[in-house]
């Protein structure tokens, strides 16, 4: 009984702040609006009664995201990781942790019920990175989008009040090409601090060495096996959207951000599958615009 009139503080707690303005929700709203712009445009995009939710989540994942690339020792990594997975076993004990994003994740869970295991296996996998920040085959990249960026879908779906196994097998998708195409995004950063993270069986396959990658140069096995990676990514994205018509009302707006993934594998065809290209560094100008329209047509 306890338990269950904790549950109903954290719910009343999430309304009560969402009547006025709040320092937690504007730390949420600014981390993703300076970090992952992409997805502050995609977040906006959603029902109201769900934004602040979505905020927080996607704050998180940033918290989660940013700790390989801010801490010198891996030791002082696994101590945040294992500070967030006990900050969300405190939250669904009815405990709300201090910080603003476990806050914020603290109303949003008990609100929308939200479970627990996606936000395991988000800091699971980010942790499992701090281990080894290299992937041996593209299956591992896949597993790793699964648990982090479909996990992700998974919780904004549960934010929407939707669980509709088609709409777990989009998110599942979709989720799985935005984590390749984020570690293609990503490889001319990586080599810049002597990281490549595509697959070593595809690099193996194609003849090429950490080291071609490193120096930052390109070559047509480097662009063979680009492709490769890409057309992956792109067979997920097309598995996603050929679901679109067994999904139910709604869920759409959890993935309008396919956008970003269309977009760049588009763009790395242009430029003949060069990841290196300054191009694909640019901004996509339009990309509020294209979301906004596949939210008219209720399409992503």
């Amino acid at each position: 009984m306890m338990l269950f009139c904790k549950h109903n503080n954290l719910r009343q707690h999430f309304r009560l702040k969402s009547t006025v303005s709040c320092s937690d929700i504007s730390y949420c709203v600014d981390l993703v609006r300076k970090s992952d712009y992409e997805n502050y445009l995609g977040t906006l995009l959603l029902p109201k009664s769900s934004q602040r939710a979505a905020f927080a989540i996607r704050a998180f994942n940033i918290e989660l995201a940013q700790v390989r690339d801010t801490v010198s020792e891996r030791r002082i990594g696994l101590m945040r990781m294992q500070f967030w997975k006990d900050a969300m076993d405190k939250i669904y004990q009815s405990e709300i942790p201090s910080t603003p994003v476990a806050t914020e994740l603290a109303g949003a869970c008990g609100y929308y019920k939200l479970s627990k295991r996606w936000f395991h296996r988000m800091i699971d996998a980010r942790t499992s990175l701090l281990h080894s920040d290299s992937f041996k085959t593209v299956k591992d990249v896949e597993d790793y989008a699964e648990n982090v960026n479909s996990s992700l879908y998974y919780l904004l779906l549960e934010c929407l009040g939707i669980k509709n196994i088609h709409s777990d097998h989009a998110a599942s998708h979709l989720g799985k090409a935005q984590g390749i195409v984020t570690v293609l995004r990503a490889s001319p950063y990586h080599a810049s601090v002597r990281h490549v993270q595509i697959p070593m069986e595809i690099l193996t396959k194609h003849k090429i060495s950490q080291e071609d990658i490193i120096r930052g140069k390109s070559s047509q096995p480097l662009k063979d096996a680009v492709f490769e990676l890409a057309s992956t990514a792109n067979l997920h994205l097309t598995k996603s959207r050929a679901l679109m018509s067994s999904l139910p009302q709604g869920c759409y707006l959890a993935f309008l951000n396919a956008s970003v993934c269309d977009h760049y594998l588009k763009s790395l065809q242009k430029v003949d599958f060069n990841i290196f290209d300054g191009k694909l560094q640019q901004k996509n100008p339009l990309l509020a615009y294209q979301m906004f329209i596949k939210k008219l047509r209720r399409q992503y």
